[in-house]
């Protein structure tokens, strides 16, 4: 009976990123309930070891898909259930730079926060697993279990600093209100499989190809619940409520983090699921998602300019940079795609290296993040302001930096596919959130402080591991700015593809 038993093929050279990161995760765990004599910086580097691990398995990968290796292009393994291609690749290399600077920030957080333990970057490793199932999810139900997976250490790492109440706020209110994102994905994958007869992306593909959606009030329901779970995911107006108060309490690199690793794990799943999977039917998700991102654009990028609080502010301008990436999303083609692409890999560095600033400008006690925190702070630390002038530039779209071209690219891509007003809306949305990247520039530059400078700039100590992805992520904002066809020539080789293999 046992010998009639079927098994899928099992590819482990395509699993190699996520099995690095998730035995990463076990083994830091194992380790620790083991031994308590490690030092305190052992499970950082660890941490940042098993990221970059993951990074570079993806080298041969990546060979062997644009077909300098064998078995080349897009495939799949475990009965299509994971698919293999460039967007899935690409992904997994953005949200694995994403948990190796998000462990660089965290270890001098948590000896500052007397927080030391092997917890935080065991979350993040198998977080950053979860992210990289989602990217390589072929299937509904598999892209749900890496959704979890992702979103349940994260709940935990938001409530992480247990002497905040705000840190123990933000981890109840994310968890809650992401069990209702949660609810309304599942239930909405349930109609998808009710209206189809599968749960595989491709075999619902094919269905779509054949059915009129408008006729189809069960398909139809589903696409819309799968939408409102995905927007909740990437703080997508009307499902961003949690994002300021979130961002807030949270630890600053658990932010950092969530701002670009699991906003990337997100996207991943609205890119390859509408702009694929529901191609055939964009007429009929198009407009609605169209009026999410208008309202994320001008609801972020207005919110944004009236807050005090550093962190508040930048949880409304990532709510609005969530907007243009979504004109990706609607684009629905391949310059549609590579541009959100680029966006996701270039801001990945541009906000860890922002949260960075502010985890050092916090102080102890993770609370000072008052926009007076920054006042004089050119004269007081100028290569500290210097780092963070470059990335607010960046974020507000100046050229010669990465937020310029991810912009233009974004918009030009909406342009392409003929979404002439909510071109026009990002465009006015851009201007807007200049104004508060230049309200926070005005203060390290031109509001002067009475404080002595020497004692000060010891009180402001930048601890190595910071200063490690401070200055990497100015460098990848100003040099892929200035030469951005080096990502973007990867990002259009990265578009995603429904396969249908072993």
């Amino acid at each position: 009976m046992l010998a009639q038993i079927s098994t899928p093929d099992v590819d482990f050279a395509i699993l190699a990123p996520l099995l690095i990161l998730a035995a990463g995760g076990v083994f830091a765990l194992t380790i620790s309930s083991v031994t308590k004599a490690l030092p305190a910086w052992f499970f950082t580097a660890w941490a940042v070891l098993a990221a970059l691990a993951a990074a570079v398995a993806v080298i041969p990968l990546w060979h062997r898909y644009t077909g300098e290796g064998e078995g080349d292009g897009a495939t799949s393994t475990i009965s299509n259930t994971i698919g293999f291609d460039g967007f899935s690749l690409y992904l997994t290399v953005t949200i694995a730079c994403a948990v190796a600077m998000a462990s660089l920030l965290a270890h001098p957080y948590l000896v500052r926060e007397k927080l030391v333990g092997p917890e935080l970057h065991v979350l993040l490793l198998l977080s950053g697993s979860g992210g990289v199932v989602m990217a390589f999810a072929n299937d509904l139900i598999v892209f749900f279990l890496g959704l979890e997976t992702l979103s349940i250490a994260v709940y935990v790492l938001a409530a992480m600093h247990r002497r905040r109440f705000e840190s123990q706020e933000a981890g109840m209110k994310y968890f809650v209100l992401g069990a209702f994102a949660s609810t309304f994905l599942l239930y909405g994958i349930a109609l998808v499989y009710g209206a189809t007869g599968s749960t595989n992306l491709v075999e619902i593909r094919n269905t779509l190809d054949q059915t009129i959606i408008v006729e189809d009030g069960l398909l139809l329901g589903g696409l819309a619940l799968l939408i409102v779970g995905l927007a909740f995911k990437v703080g997508a107006v009307p499902f961003h409520s949690w994002t300021p108060d979130v961002y807030q309490g949270a630890p600053t690199p658990v932010v950092a983090y969530m701002a670009s690793g699991v906003k990337a794990a997100g996207f991943a799943g609205l890119l390859r699921i509408l702009s694929v999977t529901f191609a055939p039917v964009v007429d009929d998700w198009g407009p609605p998602l169209e009026v999410i991102a208008a309202l994320t654009l001008l609801l972020g990028a207005f919110s944004a300019i009236v807050q005090t609080d550093v962190k508040r502010m930048l949880a409304y301008s990532s709510i609005s940079h969530a907007g243009f990436i979504l004109l990706g999303v609607i684009a629905a083609s391949g310059r549609g795609t590579a541009a959100a692409l680029f966006y996701l890999g270039t801001y990945t560095f541009l906000v860890a290296g922002t949260f960075g600033v502010f985890t050092v400008m916090g102080g102890e006690g993770d609370n000072d993040h008052d926009v007076s925190r920054f006042a004089g702070l050119g004269r007081r630390r100028p290569l500290l302001a210097i780092a963070l002038l470059v990335m607010l530039l960046a974020q507000a779209g100046v050229p010669l930096t990465t937020g310029f071209f991810a912009k233009f690219q974004v918009i030009a891509a909406a342009v392409e596919a003929e979404v002439y007003w909510l071109a026009a809306v990002a465009m006015i949305a851009a201007v807007v959130a200049a104004y508060l990247y230049i309200k926070l520039i005005i203060s390290m530059y031109l509001v002067d402080v009475d404080v002595d400078v020497d004692a000060d700039a010891d009180a402001i100590s930048v601890p190595r591991p910071i200063a490690v992805v401070i200055g990497v992520a100015a460098l990848v904002t100003v040099g892929f700015g200035i030469f951005p066809g080096i990502i973007d020539s990867v990002a259009q080789d990265a578009l995603a593809e429904l396969t249908f293999g072993s």
